[in-house]
């Protein structure tokens, strides 16, 4: 069975909608988090997919600072 994120991909791929949520779905599938992980980092970094990738890791126990 596939799923509606499957195919699904943003309007723009640099920027995270949590208002869609079928976007939050595909953000959270594409950075490995949870959608509390996903709004923490969108919040703590602003929108831009570049700022919450390096927020989620950052925010990851055990990983080196950059």
């Amino acid at each position: 069975m596939i799923d509606a994120t499957s195919q699904f991909r943003p309007l723009d791929p640099g920027r995270i909608n949590l208002m869609d949520p079928l976007e939050v779905q595909y953000w959270c599938r594409e950075l490995r988090c949870s959608e509390q992980d996903l709004e923490a980092a969108v919040d703590a970094a602003g929108d831009h997919i570049a700022a919450v990738r390096d927020q989620l890791e950052s925010s990851q126990p055990g990983t080196p600072p950059h």
